[in-house]
């Protein structure tokens, strides 16, 4: 590896599964301390122990604001530091109607999706606004670009977090912090089946038809898009929400 994020500390929540393990390990293998972030405290402590010294797991609720406090002290408590944020966690619902959605689903989606962003900027800024440096990376999706029928308050969640990202950088970029956003497409994880409605053979030939390069995004291509997001190679992109999504958004 190239060492791309050699001796940065960096907080993924959302990490022990999916896209955010997939960002977890790129960012250890390229020289990050990683403290993992998740309800899943067993998976995040088998993550953490297949990486050694570099990870550390913390069982959050990205959704509370105690939890997030937490999180981001932890992280100073660890490592001494932090100078990536990486807001992974999130939640979808089964294909449905809009009108059909519960309103406790309808809360847990934007106190997930949402309201998990404002929660870790508020404890994340003071420390990268004194030291004048960080990144904050936000995970948003190719729904948020170009919505699905039957997913609509998902995809105004992840529409939010690309208006958010693009706010936060222009207001962020005169103190050095820069703000950046991925956009997969669905992949390999836990939440593919609750985006299809289903796991079929005939579901997944559906939802592939629709992506050019013609399979789905792995957790290996979002780490590698975070890692380049997130190093000192990026230090001129900010705002940016950008598609890792096989030419889907095309």
């Amino acid at each position: 590896m190239s060492g791309r994020l050699q001796d940065k500390i960096a907080i993924v929540t959302g990490g022990a599964s999916g896209f955010g393990a997939g960002i977890v390990r790129k960012f250890v293998a390229e020289g990050a301390q990683v403290l993992i972030a998740d309800r899943n405290l067993e998976a995040a402590l088998d993550l953490a122990a297949s990486l050694g010294t570099a990870a550390r797991a913390l069982r959050v609720d990205v959704s509370s604001a105690t939890d997030t406090t937490v999180m981001v002290e932890a992280a100073w408590e660890h490592f001494g530091g932090l100078d990536i944020l990486v807001n992974n966690a999130g939640i979808g619902h089964l294909p449905q109607p809009m009108e059909e959605l519960s309103e406790e689903d309808f809360d847990r989606l934007f106190a997930v999706n949402m309201k998990s962003i404002y929660l870790a900027a508020r404890a994340v800024l003071p420390h990268f606004k004194e030291r004048r440096r960080g990144v904050i990376l936000n995970m948003a999706s190719t729904a948020g670009v170009s919505p699905r029928p039957r997913l609509t308050w998902y995809n105004a969640s992840k529409g939010w977090v690309i208006t958010a990202t693009r706010s936060m950088a222009v207001e962020l970029a005169p103190l050095g912090i820069r703000v950046v956003a991925l956009n997969p497409v669905a992949g390999e994880t836990p939440l593919l089946s609750t985006f299809m409605g289903g796991d079929t053979p005939e579901l997944r030939a559906k939802f592939l038809s629709t992506i050019p390069i013609g399979r789905f995004s792995t957790p290996e291509d979002l780490g590698n898009a975070a890692c380049f997001l997130c190093s000192d190679e990026a230090s001129m992109i900010t705002g940016v929400a950008m598609e890792v999504d096989g030419g889907r958004c095309v």
